[in-house]
């Protein structure tokens, strides 16, 4: 089975202080596609520089020129379908077709009370995501789009002349519960996890085997819509299982560790570029030499 390695870069860094380099970097090391983080901070970071995703994205498409790009993941928690979809849809015109969405139903961190609203509930997050992703998916392949719903709603919002990718961008579902993986199997061209974080603490093993059992989940969703289980690609956002750390020691630690993620069904693996002083700190010279000799050992 093949395997496609991606990173993603957190938008941490000036544009001219370190942050159009990244970018550069990752199509001359060859990665397949380049994600950012798209929101209005982030944990640790919250204190420090942070960007945003979509104009980072348009700079990064402006000096690249064939590595894919995207976010990982975009989530309601501060965005709305239709000023979405505008975005993505002239994205994807700058990028030349290069952009793919990560998309998830969001969290309870800090996105979630930015804007002055109450944090919604895990049942809220659902039902605004089942929402949420029927509505782009119409918004970037019709030219009009007339919808009047609980969370969301667009009057003859008009996205023309369409994506470059036909019928639109693809979009990768980040999801593990039932509802969310069923919104990936109709809609995703790919499914994202980060793994289960019940395990983020254990073995190598346990994690394995919940991941597992979310594939599993995948593949139930797309037999109950008669969909061939290789029509989705399979995304794993390293840096969050118990391998976080001993993984990226050296190109041999990684093989190994992509290695059993493949058998598991896998087909990309996104590797955090390195932050100093940060739960993404790695050596900046094995993370570049796993981008240029991994893919080789694994029969890429």
């Amino acid at each position: 089975m093949s395997l496609r390695l991606s990173t993603v870069i957190l938008p941490v860094r000036p544009w001219h202080d370190g942050g159009r380099d990244q970018w550069e970097r990752a199509e001359r090391l060859g990665f397949h596609t380049a994600y950012t983080y798209d929101h209005l901070t982030w944990r640790t970071f919250r204190d420090g520089p942070w960007f945003g995703a979509m104009p980072t994205l348009t700079a990064a498409a402006a000096v690249t020129d064939r590595i894919r790009l995207g976010t990982l993941v975009t989530s309601p928690n501060f965005r709305h379908p239709v000023t979405l979809a505008k975005e993505l849809m002239s994205l994807d015109d700058i990028s030349g077709g290069r952009i793919t969405l990560g998309i998830g139903a969001g969290g309870n961190g800090f996105d979630a009370t930015a804007l002055g609203q109450e944090e919604w509930s895990p049942r809220e997050r659902a039902d605004r995501f089942a929402e949420f992703v029927p509505l782009l998916d119409r918004l970037l392949t019709e030219p009009a789009v007339t919808h009047q719903g609980t969370f969301y709603s667009a009057e003859e919002a008009r996205n023309i002349p369409g994506c470059v990718q036909r019928p639109r961008l693809p979009f990768a579902v980040a999801a593990t519960g039932p509802r969310g993986v069923k919104l990936a199997a109709r809609y995703g061209q790919a499914w994202v996890t980060a793994g289960d974080p019940k395990v983020f603490e254990g073995t190598p093993e346990q994690s394995l085997e919940a991941l597992r059992g979310q594939v599993g989940k995948l593949e139930k969703a797309l037999a109950e819509i008669g969909r061939e289980p290789g029509s989705i690609e399979r995304v794993l956002l390293t840096g969050f299982t118990p391998e976080r750390s001993s993984m990226l020691e050296s190109v041999d630690a990684f093989v190994d560790f992509a290695g059993r993620h493949r058998e598991l069904g896998f087909t990309e693996l996104v590797v955090h570029a390195p932050i100093p002083d940060s739960v993404f700190a790695a050596d900046e010279s094995v993370f570049e030499r796993i981008a240029t000799e991994a893919p080789s050992q694994l029969g890429v």
